[in-house]
């Protein structure tokens, strides 16, 4: 069963959200894992696809769009229902559930600071919830470097 985990950004605002998937995504990579990054539009995958390659001065992330398949990377960013079947991590920014979640063996939910997000994250957690699927949840420090 795949297991969800919840990374809930402080309110604050002190963690960019989506600094936080370039991190998460960099240690799933790093731990061998196959990861997807699913955005909320193509626009956010493209942002995201530019910002993989500058969030770190010091490292390479070797990904693409999933549009940009190719058999030699396994971290790739998408937006809608064309997800990769083969992919052991789900980094989910979209709303709703994605129909396509049960794939992967875990699902990673980031939570950022501003209300709306928030307000749809907590449907996703009920939604998982009612389901029966076992969740986990960390609330992030200010500490940005913590994944």
């Amino acid at each position: 069963m795949t297991r969800i985990d919840f990374h809930v950004l402080p309110a604050s605002g002190k963690i960019d959200a989506d600094r936080w998937v370039c991190k998460l995504a960099a240690k799933a990579w790093r731990q061998g894992h196959r990861v997807y990054i699913l955005a909320a539009s193509d626009t956010h995958a493209r942002r995201l696809d530019d910002l993989l390659w500058t969030f770190r001065d010091t490292s390479f992330l070797p990904h693409a769009l999933i549009a940009d398949r190719s058999e030699d990377i396994t971290l790739f960013i998408g937006s809608g229902e064309d997800a990769p079947e083969e992919h052991e991590v789900m980094i989910n920014l979209a709303h709703p559930v994605p129909s396509f979640f049960s794939r992967f063996e875990r699902v990673l939910e980031v939570v950022p600071a501003q209300a709306e997000p928030r307000t749809m994250a907590r449907e996703r957690f009920r939604f998982y919830k009612e389901r029966g699927y076992p969740l986990e949840s960390h609330d992030i420090s200010g500490d940005d470097d913590a994944a």
